[in-house]
């Protein structure tokens, strides 16, 4: 699309809506409605001329408000902060509302596309059997990156749909409700509240958008005669209440109350659908049966339980008697509708989305020394004789005593594994991964604590390692060819299916060794880990932890997983999607569908049409082993810079992270231990810079390795590897998005901080040499020149949140002032106004965290 379409279709409308906000009938909106718009020409003005956030605010007072003291002044920014939350809803609710005129829906990444190329190419009844054989997951997680609040959300909903309408009116009423609105959560949620937050998408939108798509190919299937039988093809798992490294407040119970509470969501669909299909299918037989499918259902969920169906089985077996009553006595009539409603059921089933269980691997490793009364597992002194006792040992859980709590709550929540499988179904909760996976003996240990659980040699649980690290990434393939070795492991994949899932972790592995070395590494692992894997005859699938911007593996999803070539295996695709993702990609059901469909074709349009140039040849791998390395050591001398950790915990917002009520889970694995850089967690650390308008994690290190490369005379081969490398270009131009985004601008100031200005330049002198170097080798004339709608989308974005932007540098740039410069009352205000800023600033950039 080009500029000029989308601020026709985008800026304009949302230019003639925001006006409305003047006026709401609200104390003080028009004398903030106008001198906003003064103050983000203001501070636009001021940073083009290199003034600082603390002097370009004060001048603003004094040229507008002369008389007004700081109560009065402090009062305003709240009110500008505010009100620019408020504009960027309804930017967000444009841009939702015109989704499918900004975006070619039914063009290159959609089913429909792929369906027309493969039925003109005659490789139509292929593509069914690729899907037959295919899998996409998406996980949602509570991490914390989105910070509207449910009543917030629901507001989107509507205003997007009132704006789609043109409904002036009711757009009219809807802003003067997201007025009075707040924007904050006033508790921490707990981890039920997450998880009750998360059930809003699989109702409203999972719940009728993978059936659609499903449905799709059952009929393209009819079409050429055959049988499409795959309904597991697209599920969305779960870790609110399952997900439990670092975050003490899921317990046990949590998890079970979680497990209840996604039964009770398909119950609930189920409810609400059977008695729509009852308005139809009136017919004698059928009504009667459907009448006790319904009385069941609502047993299952609000009535007598010796009444219900305890299974979905059960109700499977009842809806197939209804529908060989349609067949056999009344002509099939309203067949479709009975049908539409068992697709959902056979992909729902009584569990709506699998949980997941995770916990780190040093938990793991602490119970079992206790309940084997051995020395502590240590994975760089393990053998293949180590692994195969830990995995034949029976352990006895049952007489295990510890003063522990911890420990025992371990053991509840692996009992609690069969608990949930019986009442929700075997695939409600059959995954357990191992954060910070270090060994073989960190899947042995948690394989034998499981099989004492089940009390059963075979168990049905599939055991899932993540490997995070740099290096442990190296080390995986190692590790799983250990596992692969061993009978007993062989034993449990067999059940299995001959499969293993294994998890990479973009965001740690980016926190740990820069942005190119984590993709790259990843990718290598991969190779590796799929060869491996193909050697064993194990079917290996890759999970990946993924974040929303590139620094944790967002960015553009379909160019990323298009590009991988045949040596890495793609049987399935599975990511996690949390927080500002799970509401931008998959808010609505036409941008729920376009992002599913672009996910789903990525892999299988390079399975029947494999691209020769997806595979890297040996010199490009080499040559992006190469830049891999340089910007590694560049951003390691980074953390190793005496500044780092106190720039992050002094110049950045990052302590005010665990202040915003956002999320359940603590910013720190160690709780109230000191800070270190390895206790960090990732979305906080790429959150901060994104705080800042850095950005750093998505970027640093890319222009000193290509730098490197054109002193080398090697600059020719750099552009080719971009022009000829898919996976090179996506990572490239999936960084170009973090360089969009940032504004060293708003910074500045710190290159006369004393403790902070060489830490500045190098920061600064890295991102310059990224922009240009980038410009260099992918040929355009800007960052984004080949995307001009994120290109517009993150001018107009950055536009609206200046002001609050250069608000909270203002208060930052303050509160590094010497102790005896600032009262004790004007830090708390300063820390109030950095913590309020945080809010709007994320939610402007939708994937910055």
């Amino acid at each position: 699309m080009k500029p000029v379409r989308y601020r026709e279709i985008v800026e304009n409308r949302f230019l003639i809506y925001n006006s409305l906000f003047l006026n709401l009938p609200f104390e003080d909106i028009f004398q903030t409605g106008t001198l906003l718009p003064l103050f983000q020409q203001h501070c636009k003005k001021a940073f083009e001329e290199g003034i600082h956030p603390r002097e370009m605010v004060f001048s603003f007072f004094e040229e507008y408000l002369p008389e007004s003291g700081i109560e009065e002044q402090r009062d305003l920014l709240f009110r500008f902060i505010q009100y620019v939350e408020r504009q960027v809803v309804l930017f967000d609710s444009v841009e939702d509302a015109t989704f499918e005129w900004i975006n070619d829906v039914t063009g290159k990444g959609s089913l429909g596309h792929l369906m027309a190329r493969v039925q003109a190419d005659a490789h139509s009844e292929e593509l069914i059997d690729k899907l037959n054989d295919f899998g996409l997951r998406i996980v949602l997680t509570a991490h914390p990156t989105q910070f509207y609040p449910g009543s917030v959300l629901a507001i989107i909903t509507d205003l997007e749909e009132a704006i789609r309408q043109g409904d002036l009116q009711s757009i009219d009423l809807i802003l003067q409700q997201l007025g009075k609105t707040p924007f904050i959560n006033r508790i921490k949620p707990s981890p039920y509240d997450e998880a009750v937050s998360l059930c809003w998408y699989l109702e409203n939108i999972f719940y009728q958008v993978i059936p659609a798509i499903i449905e799709k190919i059952e009929q393209q299937a009819d079409y050429l005669g055959k049988e499409f039988h795959n309904y597991n093809l697209i599920s969305v798992g779960f870790w609110p209440g399952g997900d439990r490294d670092g975050n003490p407040f899921v317990t046990h119970e949590t998890t079970l109350k979680v497990a209840a509470r996604l039964r009770e969501t398909a119950l609930k669909c189920y409810y609400r659908d059977i008695r729509k299909l009852r308005r139809r299918i009136t017919f004698k037989g059928a009504d009667d049966q459907l009448l006790n499918i319904e009385r069941k259902i609502f047993n299952a969920v609000y009535g007598e339980p010796d009444k219900a169906y305890y299974n979905w089985a059960e109700l499977r077996e009842d809806l197939n008697f209804v529908k060989r009553e349609l067949k056999e006595r009344h002509q099939s009539l309203f067949m479709d509708l009975l049908d539409q409603f068992i697709l959902k059921t056979r992909i729902f089933k009584f569990f709506m989305a699998p949980m997941d269980i995770r916990q780190d691997s040093r938990k793991h490793r602490a119970l079992w020394a206790a309940v084997t009364k051995s020395e502590d597992y240590m994975p760089d002194q393990e053998s293949p004789e180590l692994v195969d006792a830990i995995l034949r040992t029976k352990a006895n859980l049952d007489t295990f005593q510890s003063d522990s709590d911890f420990f025992h709550e371990m053991i509840e929540t692996f009992k609690i594994i069969p608990t949930i499988q019986q009442t929700n179904g075997e695939e409600a909760c059959s995954r357990y991964i191992i954060s910070n996976s270090m060994g073989a003996g960190d899947v042995a240990i948690v394989f034998s604590i499981a099989r004492a659980t089940f009390g059963k040699p075979s168990i049905p649980l599939d055991i899932i390692p993540l490997f995070e690290s740099i290096d442990f990434l190296a080390s995986a393939p190692v590790i799983m060819e250990l596992l692969y070795q061993n009978p007993v492991y062989r034993a449990h994949l067999k059940s299995r299916g001959h499969k293993q899932t294994i998890m990479l972790g973009f965001s740690d592995g980016t926190k740990d060794g820069g942005y190119l070395q984590a993709n790259y590494s990843i990718f290598k692992a991969k190779e590796e880990l799929t060869r491996v894997s193909r050697k064993y005859g194990i079917k290996v699938v890759f999970f990946d932890g993924r974040g929303g911007p590139p620094s944790r593996g967002g960015g553009n999803t379909h160019a990323f997983y298009s590009s991988l070539g045949p040596q890495i295996e793609a049987r399935e695709i599975q990511l996690t999607i949390q927080g500002q993702t799970i509401s931008t990609n998959f808010g609505n059901p036409l941008a729920c569908q376009f992002n599913l469909e672009q996910l789903l074709t990525s892999a299988l349009e390079n399975a029947i049409y494999p691209v020769r140039q997806c595979k890297l040849s040996a010199v490009q791998d080499q040559l992006l082993g190469e830049l891999a390395a340089e910007s590694r050591r560049a951003y390691v001398a980074l953390k190793e810079h005496p500044a780092f950790l106190k720039y992050l915990e002094q110049a950045t917002p990052l302590r005010f992270f665990g202040k915003t009520n956002i999320g359940s889970r603590p910013v720190k694995r160690s709780g109230d231990a000191p800070f270190t850089f390895d206790d960090l967690r990732a979305i906080p650390f790429v959150g901060s810079w994104a705080q800042m308008k850095q950005n750093v994690p998505g970027f640093f290190g890319l222009g000193t390795a290509i730098e490197k490369m054109d002193k080398s005379g090697r600059l020719d081969e750099v552009k080719q590897l971009y022009q000829n490398s898919p996976f090179f270009r996506a990572l490239i131009n999936n960084s170009m998005q973090s360089l969009a985004k940032a504004f060293f601008p708003a910074t500045a100031y710190l290159k006369d901080h004393p403790d902070y200005a060489a830490f500045f330049d190098i920061i600064f002198m890295e991102y310059n040499l990224s922009v240009k170097w980038i410009i260099v080798i992918s040929g355009q004339k800007e960052l984004l020149e080949d995307n001009p709608v994120s290109r517009e989308s993150i001018r107009i974005r950055e536009k609206i949140i200046l002001p609050v932007i250069a608000i909270q540098q203002f208060a930052l740039q303050q509160l590094l002032m010497k102790d005896e410069e600032l009262s004790d009352s004007a830090k708390v205000a300063l820390q109030g106004i950095v913590l309020r800023c945080m809010y709007g600033i994320i939610n402007a950039a939708r994937n910055a965290a």
